[in-house]
């Protein structure tokens, strides 16, 4: 590492921002692990935009790719969507 305050300054930034999207990617792991747990319709369809925006969130930030994000949302919205079967 170059020994100048603005590379110092970066190494922090970089690791601070790391720290906050691990954060908030292992909250939005949660959020989809207990959302596929769910067996009630309605308390899974509750859930679901709650669970959605937090995956458009992670997407926004670019801590996980847009294509990604929309198959997470697929695959819960149709995993709800069945429960009402």
């Amino acid at each position: 590492m170059a020994n100048h305050a603005a590379t110092k300054k970066d190494v922090r930034q970089s690791a601070k921002r790391n720290e906050r999207n691990r954060y908030y990617g292992k909250t939005t792991r949660n959020a989809i692990r207990d959302i596929r747990a769910l067996e009630d319709n309605k308390a899974a369809s509750e859930k679901l935009p709650e669970v959605s925006s937090m995956i458009d969130k992670l997407a926004r930030r670019g801590t996980i790719h847009k294509n990604k994000a929309a198959n997470l949302k697929r695959k819960l919205a149709l995993k709800v969507n069945a429960l009402k079967k």
